[in-house]
């Protein structure tokens, strides 16, 4: 929030909540009842308190312009970030002007959490400028433990190779018998390897048997890619250096961005996350308004706990970002920011869905492990075709099937209703499974806001 009045819209915060319980819980608190001493000021910060169940209000502050995302803090007790509470308050700033006093200077308790941010965030910088200037001081040491963990990547590669060509002369049948023990041990092996991705592609192998007609049709096919990849790290030092550096990013060897970095107005196109046991990993796309440029942020937290990082859908804000090394890759490190997130009506550039699917096809090329590759579609429509449903151009009536994941999420009812038999401009991932929309604009009609809507 860079100018007094630009705020968000309604479906930019509820983006931000962590569940739909939380959704719901924090629509019912946007209303000016249950709040008191509301206010924000001109440098991005909400605050006030909301009557609960005790004697005391929460406190309840926001920081929406800070640099990795809005940042809370609230008082209750609540263990979602954010809480109902810092939904229902960036709900009710962001739709009305009176409700929430504009201009006022943040009260002791707010500003107390907003020093105390700022001074955390001045430590860790120094530690990593510290930590930066230790390892630039030792080169000889970061490579003498790189060449270790080679080492230990090689040996376990090798040993993969070898239950690879076991799993195959004993037949792909008798992995149904065996269960999921023989993959967990495999990639509990490939954890000691010190290659995760390797270990993570392992464990994906191990909910392919008996998981419905075609299992060993498509066992056969990721164990054939496990195999490219292992033989990609083993025979790296003939590879051009762009599909090196992917392969390095697969077996999960940690990178650097590399090269001068990228100064633009940068659009979030989706936000979404995945969750594990261990981790929760947070994908964020993002369309460079100037340069036309696609990259992806992630953004990582312990199990339970969502990442820091957050970007509201439709927000627009001048940055620098620096790519990783690999061909084709598109994940990218968030550098310096020169501008708050802001509102904008801004969409990228679309294709039709024959050119959606060439581009995946050519991403292919330079990172043959690529699952799906994202790309704008214009002018489509969401159309049924049988028990599925499947984005078919307006013009030509080509068509790309909706992914089954997407089909069963509330998104896709909210893009029907978003076309209403009209097309529509669609960002999303397009891969060997289907396309999954993530987010979607109305046709541009001069009645039309030009506002995005999330899918995911």
């Amino acid at each position: 929030m860079t100018q007094q009045g630009v705020r968000w819209t309604a479906e930019q915060v509820l983006a931000l909540a962590p569940d739909a319980a939380s959704r719901k819980a924090g629509s019912k608190l946007a209303a000016a009842g249950p709040w008191s001493a509301a206010g924000t000021s001109d440098e991005g910060t909400v605050w006030g308190l909301c009557k609960g169940s005790g004697s005391k209000p929460y406190q309840t502050v926001i920081d929406v312009a800070d640099s990795t995302g809005p940042a809370y803090k609230c008082s209750c007790p609540s263990r979602k970030f954010p809480c109902k509470h810092a939904l229902g308050l960036l709900l009710l700033w962001a739709g009305s002007d009176s409700a929430v006093s504009p201009g006022r200077a943040a009260p002791d308790w707010a500003q107390q959490w907003l020093s105390g941010r700022r001074t955390r965030a001045a430590e860790r910088t120094t530690r990593t400028d510290a930590a930066s200037g230790a390892t630039s001081a030792d080169p000889e040491a970061v490579r003498r433990r790189a060449e270790r963990r080679a080492e230990r990547i090689t040996a376990g590669a090798a040993e993969l190779e070898q239950r690879l060509t076991d799993l195959l002369r004993g037949g792909l049948a008798a992995t149904e018998q065996a269960g999921y023990g023989l993959w967990e041990e495999t990639a509990a092996r490939m954890v000691d390897a010190q290659a995760p991705g390797l270990a993570a592609r392992v464990r994906e192998l191990g909910a392919i048997p008996g998981s419905g007609p075609g299992w060993p049709v498509r066992l056969l096919k990721e164990c054939a890619l496990l195999h490219l990849l292992d033989q990609g790290w083993l025979r790296r030092e003939h590879l051009p250096d762009g599909l090196a550096g992917t392969v390095r990013s697969r077996i999960g060897l940690p990178g650097s961005p590399e090269g001068p970095p990228v100064r633009d107005r940068w659009l979030a196109l989706a936000q979404y996350d995945t969750s594990d046991s261990r981790l929760t990993t947070r994908r964020i796309w993002l369309h460079g308004t100037e340069s036309g440029r696609t990259a992806l942020l992630l953004s990582y937290g312990a199990a339970g706990r969502a990442p820091e990082l957050s970007l509201p859908v439709g927000l627009a804000f001048e940055a620098e970002v620096s790519a990783y090394p690999g061909a084709g890759q598109l994940r990218a490190a968030l550098g310096e920011r020169f501008s708050a997130p802001e509102p904008a009506c801004i969409r990228p550039p679309g294709v039709t869905p024959a050119e959606a699917a060439a581009r995946y096809g050519e991403a292919l090329r330079d990172d043959p492990w690529l699952d799906s590759y994202p790309v704008t579609l214009t002018r489509v429509i969401p159309t049924p075709d049988g028990d599925s449903w499947q984005l078919a151009d307006a013009d030509s009536g080509l068509a790309l099937p909706i992914t089954p994941s997407a089909r069963s999420r509330p998104g896709l009812w909210r893009l029907v209703a978003l076309s209403g038999g009209t097309p529509v401009t669609v960002f999303g991932e397009c891969g060997h499974r289907g396309f999954t929309p993530l987010t979607a604009w109305a046709e541009e009609t001069p009645g039309a806001t030009g506002q995005a809507v999330t899918l995911c």
